[in-house]
């Protein structure tokens, strides 16, 4: 019951915020709107500002910002036990993220649907937008290099996902042409759409798409003809064309009907889970512990306080959804007042998967711990369940979680390798798997769905990351003056080889790029948040609004991050990697010369 108990809360604490300090933020904060003209309307190009029903567009912003963060972040921080990161999932995303994501979403709504280093430079100054540009410019950098590895990671070691996440193209556009072009309802083709993507999970399961087998190649060698490769740059391809092509034609289209496939299989897992429950066998407190003591913990594990805070990013706080909800949401709202749902509702949704996902490897790798096992080079993997040695029975409760967070780093195990993205991806898909065979599904398709969700949650935040640098590009184009990086295709080709590049070749072998960077992400990711709320806290200032609300909040992401980042870099200094070490003293540089632009800007506004 202990399952039931920690998510029933969970849930209910999400729905509360939503119609009480949402609602405030909403009336009495930002005091949106539902008569006023809204970018969308006002700048209307049909090709990025399009007036767009709000269950669409919270569809587009849902997938975008819940990338594969709130599964790997979890997935890792249980490592020092569920409760901190189930704390920190709750109530940061109440008091902390859904406020920063709202708060960005409002303010550009208010400055033309500008994202919020643009807006940076009308409330804090120029030299605050140029540092802000650049700072988003590594921020994308990094998330296009990472997300690019994560999905060739999934398709290369779980090929049934394949068909089920590149189906959605020809039926997003599909969609996108039916609704615009031919006025068009969405409840019957969304269904349709539905049908299709999870039949393509039960024939995915039978038919892999397994380029590995297809081309003869390995998962991950030494040489640049290898699948994570391959499937690496057919995926910056595809981002091209989705960044230029009109939002309605593919990337919204794409959004709103993954939202559907990934909200059911959410929905899926929680039904598994109360019957895992009530059955007895889904024992949370029975399956790992609530805070693992300091001596448990692997060897090479960092300190909870401040790690615990940029590693659990996507699900409680990111700074990423600034840029989602001021570069591409704040265009298509058709009213202020969508605001809400779009942006303190989906961060909440985010929450509410983190919890699913702490759950899923906790009490659900708990029923049944599985060893994955090669097929052979290229062949995919099956899964056999692990044998108790003692008893000769299956692994269940602690001792099934001990096998998959082995602490012991001389068998195999310890923080550096279960951080790993198959080992993270790998713990929530087993785990959730044993939520969903509750219910019946067998094994091999439970895990083609899981597969599926953490592909696609990833794919929709590529495409739109891709976007999301072009405007970047060109905003810095702007700045700086440079016309050629003003035009939309050349500031996606700018967008598009720098995240191929660095997530081919930066690496210690040909396509880990994306992992270089990864120690990055956490405490880049929450410095921007910080700064995000610098921005919402300057603009509400100059609309002599109150602001009390948000300082804790921004200094929490100022400190926690930066502090982070300063042992991180001491560790790079030690292990000689100057890549990082350079890319980490730059975003601190930047984030210190922000802040005292805005200490500067706040005393002459007073």
């Amino acid at each position: 019951m202990s399952t039931l108990i920690v998510a029933l809360a969970s849930f209910v604490g999400f729905i509360f915020a939503y119609h009480t300090y949402g609602r405030w933020l909403s009336r009495k904060i930002f005091g949106l709107d539902p008569a006023r003209a809204v970018p969308a309307e006002t700048l209307a190009d049909g090709q990025d500002f399009v007036s767009t029903r709000r269950e669409v567009v919270f569809g587009h912003h849902f997938t975008s910002i819940a990338g594969t963060g709130p599964i790997v972040g979890p997935a890792i921080a249980v490592f020092w036990g569920w409760l901190p990161a189930l704390l920190w999932v709750v109530f940061g995303s109440i008091f902390i993220g859904a406020v920063h994501d709202f708060g960005s979403l409002a303010v550009s709504l208010r400055n033309e649907g500008r994202s919020v280093g643009d807006v940076a430079g009308r409330v804090i100054g120029p030299v605050g937008r140029l540092l802000f540009l650049v700072v988003l410019l590594l921020e994308l950098m990094i998330v296009l290099a990472v997300f690019g590895l994560v999905i060739a990671v999934i398709f290369a070691n779980y090929p049934e996902s394949v068909l089920s996440v590149w189906i959605e193209i020809p039926l997003a556009v599909a969609i996108g042409f039916w609704v615009y072009k031919k006025r068009g309802g969405l409840l019957v083709p969304s269904l349709i759409a539905l049908a299709v993507m999870y039949g393509m999970i039960w024939v995915g399961t039978h038919v892999p798409v397994d380029l590995g087998r297809i081309l003869g190649i390995g998962l991950s060698t030494n040489s640049y003809y290898n699948v994570v490769v391959v499937w690496t740059v057919i995926l910056f391809i595809y981002c091209f064309f989705a960044s230029v092509l009109p939002v309605w034609s593919l990337l919204q289209p794409r959004d709103f009907i993954n939202s559907h496939e990934l909200l059911l299989a959410m929905g899926l897992l929680v039904v598994g889970m109360i019957v895992a429950a009530a059955a007895g066998q889904a024992d949370l407190v029975g399956s790992a512990p609530a805070i693992v003591p300091a001596s448990d913990l692997p060897a090479d594990a960092p300190k909870m306080l401040p790690f615990l805070f940029i590693t659990v990013a996507c699900g409680a706080v990111s700074g990423f959804h600034c840029l989602v909800s001021s570069g591409t949401s704040a265009k298509q709202l058709a009213r202020e007042t969508d605001a809400q749902a779009v942006g303190y509702g989906a961060m909440l949704l985010e929450g509410a998967l983190a919890v699913i996902v702490i759950l899923a490897c906790c009490s659900g790798v708990g029923m049944k711990a599985f060893d994955r096992q090669q097929n052979g080079q290229g062949a995919g993997y099956s899964y056999v369940a692990a044998v108790d040695k003692d008893t000769g029975g299956p692994l269940v409760g602690s001792s099934a979680w001990r096998h998959k967070y082995n602490p012991d780093t001389g068998s195999g195990g310890g923080w550096v390798s279960n951080s790993k993205l198959d080992r993270t991806v790998g713990a929530f898909i087993e785990g959730g798997a044993n939520f969903l065979t509750a219910l019946g599904i067998p094994l091999k398709l439970a895990v083609g769905i899981l597969a599926v969700l953490a592909a696609s949650f990833a794919g929709t935040t590529i495409d739109t990351a891709t976007r999301l640098q072009r405007y970047v590009v060109q905003e810095l184009g702007e700045a700086i003056r440079v016309k050629p990086l003003t035009n939309r295709y050349v500031a996606t080709t700018v967008a598009v080889l720098g995240g191929l590049s660095i997530a081919v070749f930066a690496g210690s072998k040909p396509g880990s790029g994306g992992m270089l960077l990864w120690p990055m992400f956490g405490a880049t990711n929450q410095l921007l948040a910080g700064l995000a709320f610098m921005v919402i806290g300057f603009y509400l200032l100059r609309q002599r609004k109150p602001v009390w609300f948000l300082v804790a909040p921004a200094v929490l992401m100022l400190v926690l991050p930066g502090w982070a980042m300063v042992l991180e870099m001491r560790k790079w200094w030690g292990d000689a990697n100057y890549l990082l070490l350079a890319f980490g003293g730059l975003v601190e540089l930047l984030a210190v010369g922000m802040v005292v632009t805005a200490v500067v800007a706040w005393w002459r506004l007073r």
